[in-house]
């Protein structure tokens, strides 16, 4: 989890790799609408995040028994309890940086919908895991290597090395 540009798409598929299970990239269960408004600039609200969150709800649950890792900004309180409640094993890796590093690195990258612009809001909604809540945050000023191995010895039951 965390707000756009935290590195989610890059740790979470070696994050996943690292605990041999299937990853999912949250931004593929978005409907077209969701994403052409987030390109236009526009913050999507919770009604457009609720099908979202439903579809990557019931991946997680579908991928329970097996494992797997999807990244989903789940920046409020709200988001993750729904995600919970359609999987309730599940363990946030909250992906936290300051406002300047991610938004130096959203500046380089090309290839993706969600505009510099809306980084703000994306911090606005940001709410932080909270100490009932089952996850870690990790600083993202260190390389994605060093992320997944302190994601990979937080995670419960991941064997770690």
């Amino acid at each position: 989890m965390g707000v756009a540009g935290s590195g989610k798409t890059t740790v979470g598929p070696l994050l996943a790799d690292r605990l041999g299970v299937t990853y999912a990239e949250a931004d593929d269960f978005h409907p077209p609408a969701n994403i052409a408004k987030q390109a236009a600039g526009i913050p999507l609200d919770d009604d457009d995040r609720a099908p979202w969150l439903d579809a990557i709800g019931a991946w997680a649950h579908d991928h329970a028994a097996s494992g797997g890792v999807v990244s989903c900004s789940a920046l409020k309180r709200a988001y993750r309890d729904r995600l919970r409640a359609a999987a309730p094993g599940i363990f946030f890796v909250h992906l936290a940086g300051s406002r300047e590093l991610i938004g130096d690195r959203m500046a380089a990258r090309t290839d993706h919908f969600m505009p510099l612009s809306l980084l703000d809001s994306q911090f606005a909604a940001l709410q932080p895991l909270e100490d009932d809540e089952a996850g870690v945050a990790i600083d993202i000023a260190a390389g994605p290597e060093d992320i997944v191995r302190r994601a990979v010895e937080a995670v419960p039951g991941a064997g770690h090395p």
